[in-house]
Order: C-alpha cells, then structure tokens, then sequence
C-alpha cells in the first residue's frame, strides 16, 4: 500500500521548479533551498523520535514526507492523526493540512528529496551486539536514489564509526562522493518522551559532518527549526557524545540502584537519603533507584559503548558492572515482594498479584525495555497470578502472555496479595491503593508521604 503524495518518479537530477541558487556550487545551492525553505526533507522512521522531528521541520517551513514500512503509520498522519503523545493532533493536523507534512511507504520519493534524515531504531541483539539491520535497510534505499546535491543525516543511536564506517561506503558504491558530491552527517537524538519542558525544539543540537561542508549544510537545516545547534568535529565525536550522555545515565542509576541494596542490608531509608544529599548546592546530582531501567536508550548505548570499545581490546569493567546491576534491578524487586508476602505467611507462588503501571516512565504508553515486562515474566515463572493497571498501556504482552489493563479500582475490589508499583504515573489513586490494606511494594517512592506497616519500598 503507499500513501502520500503522487510524485513518485524516482528524480536524480537537480529540481528545475525552484529559483536557482545565488551561488554556485552543490552546497551553495543547497544552502540556499534550505535558507529560503524550498529544500524538501524526508524523515525515514516515524516513530517517537521521527515524527516530532518531522512535524517540526514542516512547522519551520519546509515540505516534509515523512517514511515509514508502516502503513498503518503514514495513513494516521496523511489523516492528521498522531500515535505518537509528545506529538499534539491539532499541531500535526495542521501541517498536514498546509501540505507541509504527508507520509508514505513509497521509497521511490527519496530521490526527490534534498535533505534527508534517518530515524529507525538500533536494537540489540540478543548477544547484546549492535543490530543495525534497520540503519543498513534505510541507507541501501536512500543509495539507490541517491542524487548530486543531497544532504543525509543519521540520527539513530549507534557506536562510534557507523557513519563513516558503514553508512559512508553505502552511498560512496553509488560513485557520488561525501562531502563533495553529496552531504554527510550524524545528529544524536535527544528525545526524552513526556517531558514537557524539553523538546525537539529547545534541547541543543549535536551536528558532525564527514567533512566540513557535511557539518556546515546538517547545521543550516537543524538551524532553521533548533534554536541551537552545536556542531563538533566529526561524526565519530558526535555519535560518541549520544554514548557518553546515556552512559553517564546508566552508570549513575547503577551506582544509586546499588545504593539502595546497600540501605536495605543498613535497614536505612535510601530515598531519604537522596533527598538530603541534593540539598548540596555542588558536587551532587541526584539519581534515584527504581524496578530496572527501561526506554530504547539507557539500557541499549551502553553496550554499544563496550562493544566498540572491544573491538578496539579496552575492556569497559566500570560500565558493564553497572549494566549488571541494573539487570538484576527485577530480580531483587521480586524478592522484595517474597519478602511483603512472607510477613503475612504467604508465597509468590498462588499469590495475586497486581502491576500499578507497565510503561518504563511516568505518564507515557512507551513498553520499550520496560523492566515491568521482566517482573511479570519473573513473577509468572514463580507460580504468581498476575494483572495490571495503566492507563496509558491498554494491552501488554511478554512471553507470549497477552494481558489487558484494569482500572485501580477493580483491582482493589478483587483484593490482591501483593501490588507493585513499577511506574508512577500521575493521577494514580495511591491513597485507595494503601487504604485498601493491600501490601505494597514501592519501587519508585510514589508513596512518599504514607507510612503504614503494609508499604515495603526499594
């Protein structure tokens, strides 16, 4: 099925319809489409991170096709409809309705675009090695349209070296030069899902060409919908910047999860010591434990750190031990249930058990790696009957195991054993939940001013 507009023809050659421009040469003249907003720009990928990327672009001005494998994708948009929360309808509506913004399945249209942007997930695989199936699927059909003039951008997380490395040889078979012939670069994506303050507009843009034309185009066009770009050296530093940020993360939460194993041992309250040591002015940034980490960032580029890193014989110990511990995170959250359970003479196995939230953060429908998916399975495998609220995750499957949400309140009335709390959305009706007299073990101190004998916490 393929959806959008009906300029299919595969165009190589420089567009004739628009103003030619004032200076010469190809980045001169794609300076200029992209200055006067006539420059044309396909965003491959149109999930949480290509589609607020798109709507921006159209809003700034430019004609945006936006591509996806999913159909069921392109129709939502071309209806002005949006999947995506960060993502207002009216907003995306609206660019769709002034022909700024319409999607496709159609890959023929890549010719005829002047920048494009690559926004496909970089999973790993289950040897926790780099899979960059989507990356090379993406590339092989911007090559095989690839024109004079075009400007490339890849923005999925990967290790350092996959633009120049993999990406760059791509396009390059098509005898079509970098940084002379065609441009160029790697921009990470910042995209934090739910976060109201920081969005694709106001967080600082990263942008590294393969050459200096590369980096002066990809800034040109992030400049005209960024309100600030940030351009490094070369694409290897810019993909190494997207690593060491959720790295930094990563460890970080590791070191403050195992923290807070380390109070339970103490029998002190970790939360309360968080909360005390960032009254410190310098020094201290906060970090709080929880049931694992979750999203396609945190728990993924660090691996992609280390398997890099192998390749080149530096063993990352200090990173994979705080992948470590952040992987047992569900384990020990189980174990802290048993633990709820046994105080009333109880087993896991027999036991209901209630999930209040599934997705891997508050107040968005996103399950990837959520570790909620890991306490289910654990919790499954250990004979629990299980059942889950969140209003934002109607259906959720793991292990084959398909499960519909329940509101809170038809939990309750069925008095489960146990509830866990994995994610803290608002608007949750926490003082029913403890009121009901049901145990609760809080793994993400969503109930910080109750204390009540029932209440077990990370």
């Amino acid at each position: 099925m393929k959806t959008g507009r009906s300029d299919t023809s595969e165009a190589v050659l420089p567009r004739p319809d628009r103003a030619p421009a004032v200076r010469g040469g190809v980045a001169d003249t794609l300076l200029e489409l992209i200055r006067t907003r006539q420059a044309r720009v396909g965003v491959i990928g149109l999930g949480y991170v290509g589609l607020p990327l798109a709507v921006e672009l159209a809003h700034a001005g430019f004609t945006v096709t936006g591509f996806d494998v999913d159909a069921a994708k392109a129709d939502a948009i071309n209806a002005g409809q949006s999947y995506i929360p960060d993502v207002a309808g009216p907003h995306l509506a609206a660019s769709v309705k002034s022909g700024k913004l319409s999607a496709t399945t159609d890959m023929s249209q890549l010719g005829s675009m002047d920048a494009i942007d690559i926004c496909v997930p970089t999973p790993l695989r289950k040897t926790k090695d780099p899979d960059l199936s989507y990356v090379v699927l993406a590339v092989e059909a911007v090559a095989a349209r690839l024109r004079a003039g075009q400007l490339v951008i890849l923005e999925s997380t990967t290790y350092p070296g996959t633009t120049d490395e993999v990406v760059q040889p791509m396009l390059e078979d098509t005898g079509l030069v970098a940084d002379r012939d065609f441009f160029l670069a790697f921009s990470p994506e910042r995209v934090d899902p739910g976060n109201q303050q920081f969005t694709t507009r106001n967080i600082p843009k990263i942008v590294g060409g393969v050459g200096p034309a590369s980096t002066e185009v990809a800034r040109a066009l992030y400049s005209a919908t960024v309100d600030h770009v940030v351009p490094v050296s070369s694409t290897r530093v810019a993909e190494m910047v997207k690593l060491l940020e959720n790295t930094f993360r990563a460890v970080n939460i590791g070191l403050v999860n195992e923290i807070a194993l380390m109070c339970h041992k103490m029998d002190i309250g970790v939360w309360e010591v968080i909360d005390a040591a960032k009254t410190k002015p310098f020094g201290f940034m906060p970090f709080y434990p929880g049931p694992g980490l979750g999203g396609h960032c945190i728990p993924i580029d660090p691996f992609y750190l280390s398997w890099k890193a192998r390749q080149t014989g530096f063993e990352c110990r200090f990173i994979e031990l705080a992948g470590q511990i952040n992987s047992a995170m569900p384990d020990y959250v189980v174990e802290r249930v048993a633990e709820a359970l046994n105080s009333v003479r109880k087993a896991i196995n027999g036991s209901r058990i209630h999930l209040v939230g599934v997705a891997y953060k508050r107040d968005v429908n996103d399950m990837r790696e959520s570790p909620a998916l890991d306490v289910l399975d654990i919790l499954k495998k250990r004979g629990a009957e299980l059942s889950y609220s969140d209003p934002w995750v109607p259906q959720v499957t793991y292990d084959g195991v398909s499960m519909s949400s329940i509101d809170l309140k038809t939990a309750l009335a069925r008095k489960p054993d146990c509830a866990v709390i994995c994610t803290d959305h608002t608007g949750t009706d926490y003082d029913a939940l403890v009121d009901s007299g049901t145990l609760v073990v809080d793994t993400r101190n969503a109930l910080k001013d109750r204390q009540d004998p029932t209440i077990f916490r990370l």
